[in-house]
């Protein structure tokens, strides 16, 4: 089930009126099974991918708490981490390991599997990860309560793309009694309003130009080629916060609060500060599950730079089975090293903070042009049509694409600039003023409803 959908939005308002309407003692019950119905949506057999990892990761956790000597304990966490890994290596990584290998010896003799990837495959293995990893360094007690780690790691809004939840955040908040609070629901009802705009009304507007250039990236000049990788950076960004946005928001209607994901990204002066603001919760999971297992910044200077760089590879590797995305990766690896190398030597930028600024934004945008192509081609393409200068008309398409687009961005870097002054509040929804507060509700609701895209399909990241 996609958020931006009439499905969604009656079921949304079921499940609320249910969930308040029920004792407590049997919330739970009711968020697994929704939950469930949530996923097979799409399809319905997958289910049993979920459930095989969850009943794996339930008795490890319970095993690993057990354990009575270190070993034994790190038996039961490989385990684990053989049965997450695997459903991802079969379900997202075999065909791209066949395809390659059929390629280098140059005949077909690796078999492809004719499978679809099961939907947010990427984000519940981890949150399940990340279960495992917290008991075995006991900053966890194991969940003995089957029904309570399984919505853990079933819960509907963040089941598909996160945020990527810690144990100790969620757990406990199953078992807390929530009753009804007006301003707890209209705190949530603002996140999804908001949510719901960026991505309907920036995101997928701005998807349909895109989508024409990159498709037909040959035919197209340097400006166009530019345009789409700009309007590209953009939304992915209002897709995926938005998503998040209504993720956090549906949950905080029910009194389950989860994690930031997103924290202005395109205000940063610096690929670091980019990544300490984009998808929060998975560049924190990898930091503290690989990044530092491995030695992190505690080891030699060049063994830094390794870990870093291997760290933003699987960072890539894990967004998708493509050369594209271990490219992005390895890209922004490159960025960081190169700016700790300048911390290291002491080197300051001779720059302008508006000048950092828009030379960070052109890093950023490179990467997401690999992000976006369907092959390296495609994306080599597009780089050549921008740094070659290469002539050609300007495309316009659907002109009211184009300027809702550049007017949705230039909203959007407003809003954000406006939301980092004022302690992180979009002014006209968080107004004193009943009056001023009720009609950026209804101005924002009448745009969703006059401009927004309704047929612009699942989430960007929904194919991790």
């Amino acid at each position: 089930m996609i958020f931006n959908s009439v499905h969604f939005l009656i079921y949304f308002i079921i499940t609320t009126v249910l969930y308040y309407a029920l004792p407590h003692k049997y919330r739970w019950i009711l968020l697994l099974a929704i939950s469930c119905y949530f996923y097979m949506v799409f399809k319905p057999v997958y289910i049993l991918i979920l459930a095989f990892t969850i009943v794996i990761d339930y008795f490890a956790g319970i095993y690993i708490e057990k354990a009575t000597t270190p070993q034994r304990k790190k038996q039961f966490l490989i385990a684990s981490l053989i049965a997450n890994i695997g459903c991802l290596a079969i379900f997202k990584y075999y065909n791209f390991f066949a395809e390659n290998i059929n390629v280098l010896s140059g005949n077909a003799s690796v078999p492809l599997l004719e499978i679809l990837l099961p939907i947010g495959l990427s984000f519940h293995t981890f949150q399940a990860m990340s279960y495992t990893f917290e008991v075995y360094n006991g900053r966890q007690k194991a969940e003995y309560h089957f029904g309570i780690y399984a919505l853990y790691v079933m819960y509907y809004p963040q089941l598909v793309a996160g945020p990527i939840e810690r144990p100790q955040n969620v757990l406990h908040q199953f078992y807390k009694k929530v009753a009804f609070d007006y301003p707890m629901i209209v705190q949530g009802l603002k996140w999804m309003l908001w949510g719901f705009f960026i991505k309907v009304v920036i995101a997928d507007r701005l998807s349909i130009y895109v989508d024409q250039i990159y498709t037909t990236a040959p035919a197209h000049g340097w400006l166009t080629s530019s345009v789409a990788a700009v309007f590209f950076t953009f939304q992915i960004y209002c897709d995926f916060s938005g998503y998040s946005l209504i993720a956090i928001g549906t949950s905080k209607v029910l009194g389950i609060d989860l994690m930031q994901n997103f924290n202005k990204p395109y205000l940063s002066f610096s690929i670091r500060e980019f990544w300490s603001r984009w998808h929060i919760s998975l560049s924190t999971w990898f930091r503290d599950y690989l990044y530092i297992p491995l030695g992190g910044n505690r080891v030699s200077f060049s063994r830094n730079v390794f870990n870093i760089f291997f760290v933003f590879l699987i960072s890539g590797f894990w967004h998708g089975a493509n050369w594209t995305f271990i490219v992005w990766g390895a890209l922004h690896g490159i960025y960081l090293i190169v700016e700790i190398l300048a911390d290291k030597i002491g080197f300051k930028w001779p720059l302008p903070k508006i000048t950092k600024w828009i030379f960070n934004f052109i890093l950023v945008t490179i990467t997401w042009i690999f992000f976006r192509a369907t092959s390296l081609d495609n994306a080599m393409q597009m780089l050549q049509n921008i740094f070659t200068l290469k002539p050609g008309s300007f495309f316009i398409g659907n002109a009211s694409f184009l300027v809702y687009g550049i007017l949705g961005i230039l909203f959007l870097m407003a809003a954000d600039y406006n939301s980092a002054r004022l302690n992180n509040k979009y002014s006209w929804i968080y107004s004193d003023n009943t009056y001023l507060r009720w009609t950026g509700y209804l101005i924002l609701l009448s745009i969703i409803l006059w401009v927004g895209v309704f047929n612009g399909g699942q989430f960007i990241y929904f194919q991790f």
